[in-house]
C-alpha cells in the first residue's frame, strides 16, 4: 500500500487555494512531518496556512523524522524530514515541488510528485477544475513556467468535461 508523505510546499499552496482536500480524495491518510507542520506554522507563512497546520483534518497523520542522513543537509528541515519518512517506507509517494529536493528523491528512488501532479490528478477524477485551480496557484507566489500550464490546460481541454 502506497504511504503518502508530504513537504510543506503542496500543502501551503494547495491550502491556499483552497484545494487541500483533495489530498484525502486521491490518497486517504496523508503523512506529514512535525518538522514540516513547523514550517508551516511560521510566523512568515500565510494566515490560512497556519491556521490549516493548527487545526489538521484527522486524515492528517503527524509524524516525527530523526534526520541523521548528512547527506541531506543541503535541504531544508521539513524536506529533509518528508524524505526521512519517505525512505523508511516500501511504498511511498512524496509530495514535492521544490527541484533540490526533487532530485534528492529521485537519487534514492522515492517516487514523487508535486503540486501540479497532485491538481492533474484531480482533475482526472472531475474533484476540481484545473483551469480554475491553475488560475488560482497563478495567483499566489508559486513558480511555473507558463509553458507547462499551457501543456496542463491543452491536456485538460483535449480530455473535456462532462455536460450537466
Amino acid at each position: 500500500m502506497t504511504v503518502v508523505i508530504a513537504d510543506s510546499s503542496p500543502l501551503n499552496y494547495l491550502t491556499l487555494i483552497g484545494a487541500v482536500d483533495v489530498l484525502y480524495r486521491l490518497y486517504g491518510t496523508v503523512v506529514v512531518p512535525q518538522q514540516v507542520i513547523a514550517e508551516l506554522m511560521d510566523a512568515a507563512a500565510p494566515h490560512a496556512v497556519k491556521e490549516w497546520a493548527q487545526n489538521l483534518p484527522e486524515w492528517i497523520d503527524v509524524r516525527v523524522a530523526v534526520v541523521k542522513d548528512t547527506g541531506l543537509l543541503h535541504l531544508d528541515p521539513g524536506e529533509r524530514a518528508a524524505i526521512t519518512l519517505a525512505q523508511s517506507e516500501p511504498d511511498a509517494l512524496l509530495l514535492i515541488d521544490e527541484v533540490a529536493g526533487r532530485l534528492e528523491a529521485s537519487r534514492r528512488a522515492i517516487r514523487t510528485t508535486g503540486t501540479l501532479g497532485v491538481l492533474r490528478a484531480a482533475a482526472l477524477r472531475e474533484f476540481v477544475d484545473l483551469p480554475t485551480a491553475l488560475a488560482r496557484l497563478l495567483e499566489t507566489n508559486f513558480r511555473v513556467s507558463m509553458e507547462l500550464v499551457s501543456v496542463l490546460l491543452a491536456e485538460d481541454a483535449k480530455r473535456g468535461r462532462p455536460t450537466e
